[in-house]
């Protein structure tokens, strides 16, 4: 109970403090920490790496950027590396990042999403063809139970299976594991997790044992295709270090547009960085799915927005998805 009190206590100040810290801790312009997850959403993170992107864009404004590459699971640890000061730039997924525009009264923005993409419900049982077949014995894993992308499109879909008020239905048959233990353990069989809220690639090796099939996509849940996960920061950081923001910026977006123009050497690139033993065929196949665009733009997002203000889980309220993005994006067609 004391350490859960600190910790509490420790995510307050930060949160308390993230906009007006003792001088000398910010991070000095030309430096910058950012974090991933995993998964093929991610590429365009893993090409800037791979292609030194920002360093390059750091040099066109007359910088030499030194960048740290960080990686971690789940929303919560990547808001909590954001508060810290520890990491500048947050990868996650759409809900974790409301809960952080909230927390903080929008002092955290998007920058731009990392693709649209669909999660799929998983599970290993036969039986469990909707969510009325799960028992409550039985477990459901996201990164982030409760807070994650995934686990707010299980609550999406709840309402619309119960109806609305009981968005929390399942929520304690949720579990919080990283995608890679997460497949593991539904391949298996033998542990408590019979579903899984996955994403790509993930989703489709676990597709590959005949015992595994999909219940729904968050495509579904959402009425159309969706960007589960996007990349942001805070107005301290940009507006502390613009030439360093803006080089992440243009590194971005080059990044996104050139896997979207170059699938095989990106699926390349994925298996380098991440140190993927799949084969390069494989990742190709799921960078070429139909469902799959990568792009900047937020897409679905905003339901996202509506949700959780309406069912009480966050108290500010968005009136467009751009109250809560930069205006770097806001002359294209986002949602």
């Amino acid at each position: 109970m004391m350490k859960s009190l600190f910790k509490r206590l420790a995510v307050a100040a930060a949160t308390a403090g993230l906009f007006a810290a003792a001088p000398g801790a910010a991070r000095a312009e030309g430096k910058i920490a950012i974090v991933e997850q995993f998964g093929t959403l991610y590429l365009p993170l893993h090409v800037i790496r791979d292609q030194k992107l920002i360093e390059k864009h750091g040099k066109e404004l007359g910088l030499d950027i030194e960048v740290e590459w960080r990686q971690l699971s789940g929303g919560s640890a990547v808001n909590d590396a954001l508060l810290s000061g520890s990491i500048d730039i947050a990868s996650a997924g759409i809900g974790p990042f409301l809960t952080l525009w909230d927390r903080t009264k929008g002092q955290v923005k998007i920058i731009g999403a990392l693709g649209a993409q669909p999660n799929y419900l998983l599970t290993n049982r036969a039986d469990i063809k909707s969510l009325r077949d799960f028992k409550p014995g039985d477990k459901i894993a996201s990164p982030a139970a409760g807070v994650s992308v995934q686990s707010r499109v299980l609550q999406i879909a709840a309402e619309k299976e119960f109806g609305v008020g009981h968005h929390a239905q399942l929520a304690d048959n949720e579990i919080s594991l990283p995608h890679p233990d997460a497949t593991a353990a539904l391949l298996s069989g033998s542990t408590e997790v019979v579903g899984h809220i996955s994403n790509s690639p993930f989703q489709d090796q676990a597709l590959l044992d005949p015992k595994i099939h999909k219940v729904w996509s968050s495509y579904d849940i959402l009425g159309g295709p969706v960007t589960p996960t996007h990349v942001y920061t805070t107005l301290k950081f940009r507006a502390e270090n613009p030439k360093t923001y803006q080089a992440f910026l243009a590194a971005f977006r080059e990044a996104t547009d050139w896997v979207a123009a170059n699938r095989e050497a990106a699926a390349d690139t994925y298996i380098r960085v991440t140190k993927s033993k799949l084969e390069p065929a494989f990742v190709l196949k799921l960078l070429n799915d139909p469902e799959v665009r990568y792009t900047t733009v937020p897409q679905n997002t905003f339901k996202f927005a509506e949700f959780l203000y309406r069912t009480g889980q966050v108290k500010l309220k968005a009136e467009s998805w751009k109250d809560y993005t930069f205006e770097d994006l806001h002359d294209s067609a986002g949602s």
